[in-house]
């Protein structure tokens, strides 16, 4: 098996960094551990040749080391047919590589909620020669013990504020099934991947994604909803589905155009620029010549962010890779450009201009020096007091809503896209996959970030503005905290776990009781029964002012009370 440079260690170096006192203790060294580990339990079975033990650290080094962390050691079969199914990949005409089997997952149930019993079990058990043995493998990865352990957490949380002692949870062992694909990388792969899914009648419960080094995809699934024959159709289904998928572009909704507005225009691979819709009033094509390249700030997937200067004013130079640019990409640069040139608002991070000759594709904004809110909290590792807390979050509000009242939905709410001027000012920023809201109010197709996502858009459900109402929930609660949301799970594993289990971040206990509220409104299952942007930014100033008077009280208390100690002496 080739392995893109660095290539990995020989036996001889794996097994001195495996002896006494030479185990490394970092992430390659858990990954030297587990296959080890594996290898071990594969001699005890057969034997095992040392280009077979070449092979599988070259598959365990092509994988991140999430891979070996997450992994199921005791079930080497397992990674040999991962190792396997991304063989298989490399030849065109077997991609993709796919794998399906049954596996025996544990699952906490309320007894409460209803009957634990679930039809689709019984169609996996009379359509599968197991069928009386009950017992099946469990699942390559082990995610659940996390996700379980939280809904259970959850649970137990809701009874103790119900009072409600007789509210039981059982954990039991039922079969579901996992599917495993293996092909080649690319955008957009694991939002087909859940379509596909979806469209089969699939309820994911568990997802692990992996990319290689070497430009491959693993990705893991299980699921429960099949009830329609064998495993063996199961998998012809989802091949059949998968081909369907690779013969047709991507759909892009009509409401995602800027034309939906009555513009004309749009983007072509073919011309020297890209079009973008304009109403003869705005100038925005920047004259290179004046645009002064400095430092790099940050690099993303798709392209780089410098600061620099457009006529002696800072400014910051969102930088589109050329190697990256594709008909979606246009099409993503064309909205953010036809979106940032419509709104001004102190809330909203102002739009200079832009460059869409090919191949600078360049969008110029206002510099802002206090930098994103998540670097802020999580690199610089500060917090906000509660008054501040409520200001920040007051200042997102007003953006949000002057968004939401000219019809653009943001669709990536995040702290990473909130970003603060020299005075602490925070402005909404970043609209590469905001979009127009069309005339029905409702959009599809999944976008935004996974610990931040509704779950409506998670599962590819129609969604209109109240999404980003459930991200600003999970902004306040970072906001809150100062963590990241759902850091013991992986992006996916979270996304998960929000639409299977319904887990949310865990309020702390001293949070103000109207703040308690507020998230729950704003990350409520329901998109209707969460507030609007208007109804939040009152409930905040409320707070806030609520906040300052309780202060001012206690100041005047403290200062009345020194007064007197100072005249009875």
């Amino acid at each position: 098996m080739a392995v893109d440079s660095p290539p990995p260690a020989s036996p001889q170096r794996r097994q001195s960094e495996a002896g006494a006192g030479g185990r490394r203790t970092d992430r390659h060294g858990r990954r030297l551990e587990v296959y080890n580990e594996v290898l071990v339990r594969l001699r005890s079975s057969a034997a095992v040749s040392p280009a077979f033990e070449d092979a599988l650290w070259a598959h365990f080094h092509r994988l991140p080391a999430r891979y070996a962390l997450d992994v199921n050691a005791e079930r080497a079969d397992d990674v040999v047919t991962h190792q396997r199914l991304l063989q298989e990949a490399r030849d065109p005409e077997r991609r993709p590589a796919l794998s399906v089997r049954v596996v025996q997952v544990s699952r906490i149930i309320d007894t409460d909620v209803g009957d634990p019993y679930d039809p689709d079990m019984e169609a996996v058990a009379s359509n599968r020669p197991e069928a009386n043995e009950t017992v099946h493998p469990p699942p390559a990865f082990g995610s659940s013990s996390n996700l379980e352990a939280l809904a259970l957490e959850t649970s137990e949380s809701d009874v103790r504020s119900t009072g409600d002692t007789d509210h039981s949870v059982h954990l039991i062992s039922r079969p579901m099934h996992e599917i495993t694909f293996a092909t080649i990388d690319k955008p957009k792969l694991l939002s087909q991947l859940t379509c596909l899914l979806a469209e089969l009648g699939l309820d994911i419960q568990e997802a692990h994604a992996f990319s290689t080094i070497d430009g491959y995809s693993l990705d893991v699934f299980v699921v429960t909803g099949w009830h329609l024959g064998s495993t063996e159709q199961l998998q012809g289904d989802l091949l059949q589905k998968f081909h369907k998928i690779e013969t047709q572009a991507w759909p892009l909704s009509s409401s995602l155009s800027p034309s939906s507005e009555g513009q004309q225009g749009g983007e072509s691979m073919s011309s020297a620029s890209v079009e973008i819709p304009t109403d003869g009033v705005d100038v925005w094509e920047l004259d290179l010549k004046l645009l002064k390249f400095g430092s790099k700030v940050a690099s993303g997937s798709n392209g780089d962010l410098y600061r620099g200067t457009y006529c002696n004013q800072d400014v910051a130079i969102k930088v589109v890779r050329p190697e990256r640019i594709s008909a979606d990409m246009y099409r993503d640069f064309a909205q953010e450009v036809y979106i940032m040139r419509k709104v001004r608002h102190k809330n909203v991070v102002q739009f200079i201009g832009a460059c869409t000759r090919q191949p600078t594709l360049y969008i110029v904004t206002d510099f802002m020096p206090g930098g994103s809110v998540y670097d802020y909290l999580h690199k610089n590792n500060n917090a906000f007091k509660l008054p501040e807390i409520l200001k920040v979050a007051t200042d997102i509000t007003k953006g949000m809503n002057y968004l939401h009242q000219n019809n653009i939905i943001h669709r990536d709410l995040k702290t990473a896209n909130l970003l603060m001027d020299e005075n602490k000012v925070v402005k909404v920023a970043d609209f590469g996959v905001a979009r127009v809201k069309d005339q029905s109010g409702v959009m599809t197709a999944e976008t935004g970030t996974y610990r931040w996502m509704a779950p409506e858009v998670i599962e590819h459900k129609p969604y209109d503005h109240k999404a980003d109402v459930f991200s600003f929930a999970i902004v306040l609660w970072e906001l809150l905290t100062g963590k990241i949301p759902y850091e013991y799970l992986t992006p996916l594993q979270a996304a998960i776990g929000v639409v299977q289990k319904g887990i949310r971040p865990t309020i702390p206990k001293d949070t103000h009781p109207k703040l308690i509220e507020l998230l729950q409104k704003c990350w409520h299952r329901d998109p209707a029964e969460r507030p609007d942007f208007s109804e939040i930014l009152e409930i905040l100033q409320k707070l806030s002012k609520e906040v300052r008077t309780d202060t001012e009280g206690r100041h005047k208390t403290k200062s009345g009370f020194l007064s007197a100690l100072k005249r009875s002496h």
